[in-house]
């Protein structure tokens, strides 16, 4: 019998790992062959701290502050954690699962039962056993290789995610932060243009008391300070805003969120350098981790559809102890004590009510959802990179414009209070060509705000800098 148990479990070994499921292939996608709309000249965004190319050391002690800190963060790298358990735990499936046990037990039988035992056979008992169980599957379908697939998948695929959150957070750190010295700018230049107006208002208030302007003329002054008045609070309450986000986004304590503020460079600086895409359109699908993320949770359900098949198939069982029993502990490791059992078990479903082919028809479902998200993800990346790519050169030029545009009404601001000084216009008109100036001011930093995002857009369009895996969680986990 030891014999033909042994026999059974060669075989078994022999043809394991027969799996019942479909191989994986990805999926087919048709990709251009070159990037469209790409600048002549222009930096390569690559490696993890691509938000150097700002040059912009309060920026990068920020995000490093939000990558430390981060509680989304913090959340996405647990999960991986959690997933990287789960597949050390469906990988020990696959392992033979050895136990020790050691009992004691004492029994007192009946003294006046309708069969007595013999003279002299005592009453009360004891019992000592010590015992090494080992139990082992034989997957003979692939069911647990599938299955363990699967899990491997699932943590990949959670490390992907983690590192499109690690991308989002950058760049929002990253706007957020521009958002800030834009703000910082306008409020400067709103200040500043008020301050010029209060100094006129003042001026023109001595020059009605003189009779030399009227009443209307004093009022549409005034009016035109208090316009400008009007808009600081917008601004200042949205560099309120924007601070309070940015230290939610660094991971701060409430204390640091409520009192503290953000740490920025005091000017705005130029535009950007545009960026140029690394490598081939093709290329996109191996840095994008959210394509990455899309491809091996699509990989995990091709292999569930195998474990649901193998399902349907006998199941091989082998289980032994090995170890001691006797009535008294001197004589549990003797060797009349020993003791050993060897078993070979098949099983076969053969009424489940359905439910496993409707298991195999839920996994199957769930892979054609796989394939819709994976091919969904493709589409959203590319179409992200062509809008990226267009949205930082529109937005340079859109720079350039309002830079011209400053330009050009800080000198007609000039020429107009040489001509006021000279009699020749009103002080309204000079408040008017003030006003416009500020109007300006305030949309050249905000254009540069919105170039400076375009850049950061088109980087995490193209994966963040993002290289692909790194080597643990490769590594299949015992």
């Amino acid at each position: 019998m030891r014999t033909s148990s042994v026999s059974a479990a060669a075989c078994a070994a022999l043809i394991a790992g027969c799996a019942v499921g479909p191989s994986y292939e990805r999926p087919a996608a048709e990709l251009p062959a070159s990037w469209s709309g790409v600048p002549a000249e222009g930096v390569r965004a690559t490696g993890d701290r691509w938000w150097a190319l700002y040059g912009d050391p309060a920026l990068d002690r920020l995000v490093d502050e939000a990558l430390a800190h981060n509680q989304d963060l913090a959340l996405a790298v647990a999960r991986v954690d959690e997933a990287r358990a789960l597949a050390r735990i469906v990988d020990s499936a696959m392992l033979p699962a050895v136990d020790a046990t050691f009992a004691r037990a004492r029994s007192r039988r009946s003294d006046v039962i309708a069969t007595p035992f013999p003279p002299g056979t005592p009453i009360e008992s004891n019992d000592y056993l010590a015992q090494l169980n080992v139990s082992y599957e034989v997957d003979l379908w692939g069911r647990l290789r599938s299955a363990s697939d699967a899990a491997r998948a699932d943590l990949l695929a959670s490390v992907a995610a983690r590192e499109t959150v690690r991308i989002a957070l950058v760049t929002e750190v990253v706007r957020g932060y521009f958002t800030l010295v834009s703000l910082d700018a306008q409020i400067a230049a709103t200040r500043r243009s008020l301050g010029l107006r209060s100094e006129g208002l003042e001026l023109q208030r001595v020059r009605a008391q003189a009779g030399l302007i009227n009443d209307f003329n004093l009022r549409q002054l005034e009016a035109e300070v208090a316009a400008a008045q009007a808009q600081l609070p917008a601004l200042q309450a949205n560099l309120t805003a924007q601070q309070a986000a940015l230290s939610v986004l660094a991971g701060r304590s409430p204390r640091a969120i409520a009192e503290d503020a953000v740490a920025r460079r005091t000017e705005q600086g130029g535009p950007q350098s545009p960026v140029v895409p690394e490598g081939l359109p093709s290329d996109l699908l191996l840095r994008r981790p959210d394509i990455v993320a899309a491809e091996q949770n699509l990989i995990a359900a091709n292999a569930r559809i195998a474990e649901a098949r193998a399902a349907l198939f006998p199941r091989i069982v082998l289980t032994g102890f090995l170890g001691s029993e006797s009535q008294a502990l001197g004589d549990l490791f003797t060797g009349p004590a020993q003791i050993w059992s060897l078993a070979f078990g098949l099983a076969q479903p053969i009424f489940q009510g359905g439910r496993l082919f409707a298991e195999v028809e839920r996994v199957k479902a769930r892979e054609r959802q796989a394939v819709a998200q994976y091919q969904k993800a493709v589409q959203e990346a590319f179409r992200e990179v062509r809008q990226a790519l267009s949205t930082q050169t529109r937005a340079r030029e859109a720079f350039d414009a309002e830079s011209a545009r400053a330009e050009a009404l800080t000198e007609a601001l000039r020429l107009a209070r040489v001509r006021y000084r000279n009699g020749l216009l009103s002080q309204l008109e000079v408040i008017d060509a003030e006003r416009n100036l500020l109007d300006a001011e305030l949309n050249r930093a905000d254009a540069l705000r919105a170039q400076r995002a375009a850049i950061a857009d088109l980087v995490r369009a193209l994966g963040g800098g993002w290289q692909g895996f790194p080597a643990e969680p490769l590594a299949r986990q015992k």
